[in-house]
Formats: structure tokens, C-alpha cells, sequence
């Protein structure tokens, strides 16, 4: 059996979380691309060899020839085309952060019914992410009794840049701390609450940098932090760590470990630290999801825990009195 991704969106997205890994996985065939600009569409398919293009998204949710839509249109549009694809009996992909909030997250759960509706956290599937989760989970470093994580990067203003504005679901947390939420609920398994939160606006009302307190069961204290302050100094800064009784262990760049990462696991005073091979976060996600839906693989991401990550984004946003768009 193949399965027919239909792109929503022209997007740069696109062609690194699905056409890359779809030229090297079986059972996979991109088949069809809308956008706004139908013209943009004609030459995005020609470029990339999509066989056709819809006229425009609803077209694309309703054909016959997709069997999985790959939602990469910015967070406003998610739950709109996501909602349309799934009545239209079609498995959704769909872009990070979910939504715009977490009341639409849960219509958008609702509407999925027995269709599979997967947030696109593609870290996730990464062996490298998937062997420090081995490392908490076997317990070597003991009980955990603190967790931290970070995400920032430097993300230009400019007219029409979709994450300086605030209807369309921009700012920090959402489109970077979004993965950071992620990191610390995965990572402890558990729900939070959140004890504090402060954000640092731009002109536009979103938020350049949040930061927040967390605990979570047991009292476990977490720390986010997050950035797209185009102020700051260039390149990527990302980590996850996890203190436990005996020790700890830190991931230095779980966002894309494929473009270079590392685990330090630090244990009775001893130091290790080590990569994983693997391939790119998306070509893991995607032959995850293909495995899915043909039934030879477990759901990992469910509706459930994309409902709880907004949820906890949302609160941080009421905590820093960041505006959530409705």
C-alpha cells in the first residue's frame, strides 16, 4: 500500500519534512501541493515533481487522490484545514504549534474521530532523542528531581514574517518554546502546572522571549526559556537536561540532532558523553508515520498529548500576559 501525501502549502517546510524523506522511503508518494497563489503552486509541483496541483485547499483536502494532508500553513490555518481534512476522511499531519489555543486543539481532536491527527514534533522519532529517554527511563540516573530546557534563535522582523504576528499565532513560545514545552512533558512523562511566567514584547504584541517556572508532580521544578530576540548572538542555542538523585544527563541540540548534537551523562562523578547516528528528525518522523498508517507501528504523538501542550502554552501566555489569539 502507498500512501498519498497532499501538501498544504507551498512552504519551505515542505520540502525538508516531507519530499527529502519521501524520495528514500517506500510506501510513500507525494501527490499533491495548494497554495494561496495557484501560480506559486504550478511551479513548487514542477520543481519537485508533484504530479498535480489543486486548485486551492479545499480541493486538496477533498481528493481522492490524498490519503494523508501534511499541514504546513501557518498556526491561524490549523485548525481550520486540519478540522476539513479529517471530515473529509483524510489523516492530517500538522505543523507545530498545533494550534492557536487549546480549545481549538480540542475541536481539532474531536473532528479527527478514528483518523490519525499527528503534531509534527519530529525530534520525537529521532534515535538520538529516543536514547536519552532510554537513559532517564532505565533509571540511571536516579529519580528525577529537576528538569530544564531552552530553545532560541535569532528570527529577523519584517513586514509580513508570520511569527511577529499575533492572529496568525506568532512569538517565541509558540514557535520555538512550543518544542520546549514538549521537551519537558516527554522527558518527565507528566503534566505540569505553571508556578510563573514573564515574557519580554515586541511591537507587534508578541513575545520575543518568555521564560517560565514549572513543576510538575512531585514536586519537580522545570525551567523554560525561549527566544527569537533578532538581537541576539547568531546560531542555535538548544538543550534538554534532567537532574536526577544520582546524576544527570544533558542533550545539547534535540531540535535537529542530525545537523550535530550531544548527550553528557554525568553519574557518580563519572562523565560520558556521545552522539547517536541516525538520519534527519524528519526522515524519522516521516517513516514513523508511514508505519503508522499502515498499522506495523504504535502511536506515539495522539491528539491527547497535543491538546496538553497548548494547554500548558496557554497558561504560560495568561501568566506572562501574553494576548492568545481566538
Amino acid at each position: 500500500m502507498t500512501i498519498r501525501i497532499g501538501l498544504l502549502g507551498a512552504s519551505k517546510i515542505s520540502r525538508g519534512a516531507v519530499l527529502e524523506p519521501a524520495s528514500s522511503i517506500g510506501g510513500v508518494e507525494v501527490t499533491r501541493v495548494a497554495a494561496r497563489d495557484p501560480d506559486r503552486a504550478r511551479e513548487f509541483a514542477q520543481t519537485h515533481g508533484i504530479p498535480a496541483v489543486e486548485a486551492d485547499y479545499r480541493a486538496l483536502v477533498n481528493s481522492d487522490a490524498v490519503d494523508l494532508v501534511y499541514n504546513a500553513l501557518p498556526p491561524a490555518g490549523h485548525a481550520e484545514w486540519s478540522i476539513a481534512a479529517l471530515r473529509a476522511g483524510k489523516h492530517v499531519l500538522c505543523e507545530k504549534p498545533f494550534a492557536l489555543n487549546a480549545a481549538e486543539a480540542r475541536l481539532m481532536v474531536e473532528a479527527a474521530g478514528e483518523r490519525h491527527l499527528i503534531e509534527a514534533f519530529h525530534y520525537r522519532f529521532h534515535p538520538a532523542f529516543l536514547q536519552l529517554l532510554e537513559i532517564i527511563g532505565a533509571g540511571e540516573i536516579g529519580a528525577v528531581q529537576r528538569v530544564e530546557g531552552r530553545l532560541a534563535g535569532r528570527i529577523y522582523f519584517a513586514p509580513g514574517e508570520l511569527r511577529y504576528e499575533p492572529a496568525q499565532g506568532g512569538g517565541a513560545l509558540m514557535d520555538l518554546g512550543c518544542y520546549v514545552v514538549h521537551w519537558l512533558r516527554t522527558v518527565t512523562g507528566q503534566e505540569p502546572r505553571v508556578v510563573s511566567a514573564s515574557s519580554r514584547l515586541h511591537a507587534t504584541g508578541v513575545d520575543v522571549e518568555t521564560e517560565a517556572l514549572l513543576e510538575f508532580p512531585g514536586g519537580i521544578p522545570a525551567t523554560l526559556y525561549c527566544s527569537m530576540d533578532e538581537t541576539r548572538p547568531e546560531g542555535l542555542d538548544a538543550e534538554v537536561s534532567v537532574t536526577g538523585e544520582r546524576g544527570s544527563v544533558r542533550m545539547v541540540n534535540p531540535l535537529l540532532p542530525h545537523v550535530g548534537h550531544n548527550i553528557v551523562v554525568n553519574l557518580d562523578g563519572d562523565t560520558r558523553e556521545f552522539d547517536v547516528d541516525g538520519r534527519t528528525t524528519y526522515w524519522h518522523q516521516l517513516e514513523h508515520v508511514i508505519a503508522l498508517l499502515s498499522g506495523n507501528a504504535p502511536e506515539v504523538l495522539d491528539g491527547a498529548d497535543a491538546i496538553a501542550n497548548m494547554q500548558v502554552i496557554d497558561d504560560i501566555r495568561k501568566r506572562a500576559e501574553i494576548s492568545v489569539p481566538v
